[in-house]
């Protein structure tokens, strides 16, 4: 008796790890349908491309999807142009221009790209290795994955492993994703092929 016991819970988790996770494009390369602009600063689709830039009013910026994602992988195209300092936020939410979550870094080399900030909160929670500094081509298309699931974070660039994290207080995060565009002026990255595959 068991032994059937056993049989059908190995058969059922089997059959439950064999199920395909739902994938989501959140940029259809046409328009910013799915998204919502925080700030002044420039979002708009161009040749198949989401691109954001500098605006008048050099202030921060935020692209965020009109819906919340708790566990996830996200995988995605940037090309950094100009400054090119940005990044992506997940489990964040918007008010005007303050965030309120954690962003995976993207910045030119040296910069710390795939490193995870707490804005408005505790800062730099983990810096990739300053070895890995060079993963990162200005000018270049880049592949970024980051991987959200319960408390734990990692991130990938151009298939190198930057950083993992588990931290209690991301455990807790609700929201969605958003991109953003630094202050400062100057600053233009171009991105595509972005896709998020539900964890649960």
């Amino acid at each position: 008796m068991k032994r059937n016991y056993l049989i059908l819970f190995l058969a059922s988790l089997i059959f439950s790890c064999n199920i395909p996770k739902e994938t989501l494009s959140l940029f259809n390369g046409k328009n910013l349908d799915g998204w919502i602009i925080y700030g002044t600063e420039k979002w708009y689709v161009d040749n198949g491309e989401l691109i954001c830039e500098s605006g008048p009013d050099k202030n921060y910026g935020y692209l965020g999807t009109n819906k919340y994602f708790n566990d996830f992988i996200l995988e995605l195209d940037f090309k950094q142009e100009d400054n090119g300092n940005s990044g992506v936020f997940f489990r964040s939410t918007v008010d005007g221009v303050k965030v309120k979550g954690w962003q995976v870094e993207v910045a030119p080399p040296g910069y710390h790209s795939g490193g995870i900030y707490e804005s408005y909160g505790r800062g730099w929670l983990i810096k990739p290795d300053q070895s890995k500094d060079s993963i990162v081509k200005m000018g270049e298309w880049n592949k970024m994955k980051i991987k959200v699931y319960g408390d734990e974070v990692t991130t990938w660039i151009n298939d190198n492993q930057m950083i993992k994290i588990k931290d209690s207080i991301i455990g807790l995060g609700k929201g969605g994703v958003a991109l953003q565009i630094h202050d400062g002026g100057g600053i233009k990255v171009k991105w595509k092929n972005i896709n998020l595959t539900k964890l649960n």
